[in-house]
């Protein structure tokens, strides 16, 4: 399905503003203006008898403001998590020898993160029975080398 030239306008306009909010929100700029701005509702809290609207117009809009940068950090986060996954990806892909079973696995259930972090503690336990602490190896190789060498200890033991 095609996106029409509006729906790419709206999504650029709302990518832009997003990348705007979120660079601003981080700077040391906006801590200071918020900063200031408590300090300023504090020091007016005198003059307005400690009121009850006092106390209001503080809460209010810190309220909103945390509501709004939550999904403004979310998809901060969203985007950064993305951006990350896709360059694990291509290192993946590009290094000889990776197993490619590990791109995109954040797509994976919980179950069968589970299940690959069994394998590399497997790896782990087989890369501490190596006399090269420099070796490596992909879960497919580590399960290879592993088996070659049960065979080839079989093989010393039935000839001996």
């Amino acid at each position: 399905m095609k996106k029409s030239k509006s729906d790419k306008k709206e999504n650029n306009f709302f990518e832009k503003f997003a990348n705007a909010a979120t660079k601003f929100t981080g700077s040391s700029v906006a801590f200071i203006a918020a900063t200031a701005i408590v300090i300023l509702w504090a020091v007016t809290g005198p003059v307005f008898h400690y009121s009850e609207t006092w106390q209001l117009v503080i809460n209010t809009g810190t309220t909103i403001i945390t509501f709004l940068m939550v999904f403004l950090i979310q998809k901060a986060q969203n985007k950064d998590g993305k951006a990350i996954q896709l360059k694990l990806n291509e290192l993946i892909a590009a290094q000889q020898g990776a197993s490619n079973r590990m791109v995109d696995i954040e797509d994976l259930s919980e179950r069968e993160l589970d299940q690959l972090h069994k394998f590399y503690v497997t790896i782990a336990a087989l890369a501490k029975k190596e006399a090269d602490i420099h070796c490596s190896h992909s879960i497919d190789v580590a399960e290879a080398l592993n088996e070659a060498k049960l065979d080839k200890n079989k093989h010393f033991k039935q000839h001996k």
